[in-house]
């Protein structure tokens, strides 16, 4: 298949289906006989009109008289389609850009099509709302995120900061992160066996890979794990040793519990729970390739007291369900989800940490994690536990370079480069 008319029918398919793209995308891409250039435009048309769909919609209510939302889908997702390409693929020639998106239309169509990227053609420039006048309509626009969001964003963070946040996500490309399992290779070995790979920033394990990673060298024996950046500084942050026990609550798909075990040495217990029962094989897969063999699973509610293991955990891991508002770049549905929806889980995710604390000794560390940047995920929950456990206090420390002076801290893709991930490090009297 054509990928611009691959894109086309999948971009519709995500209007009509609550999907993330990378799913149906991975589903659409084997065994459909595509050149690995032509799987590369899908990809890229697929994902880059899914992040900038709000964008595009603005300038195509400035070039077209009839409005956004009257628009057939399949008109306003060939517009949406062409106009990517025609403003942000400089690689591909004007002319071809029109005119192989005018032909994904049905001929009745296909010259309003035509007009409105000509249109664009003769005058090529960008325009936003005003941002004195509607600041959050502006980043709305400027950055395609929901106006809930943006407004959410401003509240929290300040017009600047969100500014920043979100030319943060902008400009950081999605790539792929693993981590070196160093019981069985050193990073600077697994470097030098896989072509194109570059270390992490932070992470001491931790290489940028191209391609397919199962295909990678060193896939099938073990060698690494997919685990981004910011979940790889978590782990670092939990400091687990040889012979200790480690709860992690909220664990699928597991790199957190594999990057534990390895910091272990492979030597004592680890505890991973998860809601979802039909997740855990995961880990148990995960854990055999690696030839890690500490981890026991069990599907359990983080909010649901165990009392058998009551003050038994050395330390404790709790990498709460949130928004997801710090991997953007990854997951470009997220950019349209209002936050309103997400308003229950504060209490949720205190509700599974004030769980989980009773699970360690005296003395004992516990990990807050989130992939959000919103504070009342993360720094004011944290307060919220703080306040009502005053057998806990938060804990400062340096790990991967980066100083936590605080005893948490918010990675953001402007500042540091990763995804945005809460990481706060709170100790047991």
């Amino acid at each position: 298949m054509e990928p611009r008319k691959l894109a086309y029918d999948l971009l519709q398919r995500l209007e009509k289906n609550n999907q993330f793209s990378n799913i149906i995308l991975d589903r659409a891409l084997i065994d459909n006989g595509m050149s690995d250039a032509d799987k590369g435009l899908a990809t890229a048309l697929l994902y880059g009109v899914t992040e900038r769909r709000l964008t595009l919609d603005y300038q195509i209510s400035r070039l077209s008289a009839r409005p956004v939302e009257a628009l057939d889908m399949s008109v306003l997702t060939a517009l949406r389609l062409g106009l990517y390409q025609l403003i942000y693929m400089d690689r591909i020639p004007p002319h071809a850009a029109i005119n192989e998106t005018v032909s994904l239309c049905p001929k009745k169509t296909a010259g309003f099509v035509n007009a409105i990227l000509r249109a664009y053609t003769r005058d090529p420039r960008l325009e936003y709302p005003s941002a004195d006048v509607e600041p959050a309509r502006f980043l709305s626009v400027r950055f395609s995120v929901c106006l809930p969001l943006a407004e959410k964003l401003v509240s929290d963070l300040g017009f600047d900061s969100t500014f920043s946040l979100l030319a943060g996500f902008e400009s950081r490309k999605p790539e792929t992160t693993v981590s070196v399992n160093t019981l069985k290779i050193s990073r600077d070995e697994l470097l030098k066996k896989i072509p194109d790979s570059t270390p992490t920033q932070y992470s001491e394990g931790g290489i940028h890979v191209r391609g397919s990673v199962r295909e990678l060298y060193g896939f099938d024996d073990g060698l690494f794990f997919v685990q981004d950046e910011a979940s790889q500084i978590c782990v670092s942050a939990i400091g687990a040793r040889p012979n200790e026990t480690f709860i992690d609550t909220c664990s699928c798909p597991g790199s957190k519990s594999f990057g534990a075990a390895i910091s272990m040495k492979n030597e004592g217990r680890i505890l991973s729970f998860d809601l979802h029962e039909k997740k855990l094989p995961l880990i148990v897969s995960g854990a055999k390739r690696l030839g890690i063999n500490i981890i026991s699973t069990s599907a359990c509610d983080g909010r649901h007291f165990l009392p058998e293991l009551e003050g038994i955990s050395d330390r404790v891991l709790c990498d709460v369900p949130c928004s997801g508002f710090g991997v953007l770049s990854k997951k470009p549905e997220l950019r349209y989800k209002d936050p309103s929806e997400s308003e229950a889980l504060p209490d949720i995710q205190l509700a599974i940490l004030e769980n989980a604390c009773r699970y360690l000794k005296s003395g004992g560390t516990l990990i807050y994690s989130t992939c959000t940047v919103l504070p009342k995920e993360n720094e004011e929950n944290v307060r919220r536990f703080l306040d009502r456990n005053r057998d806990f206090y938060l804990e400062s420390f340096s790990v991967c370079g980066l100083d936590f002076k605080d005893g948490y801290m918010t990675l953001r893709p402007d500042i540091h480069g990763t995804d945005g991930f809460f990481l706060a490090k709170l100790k047991k009297r």
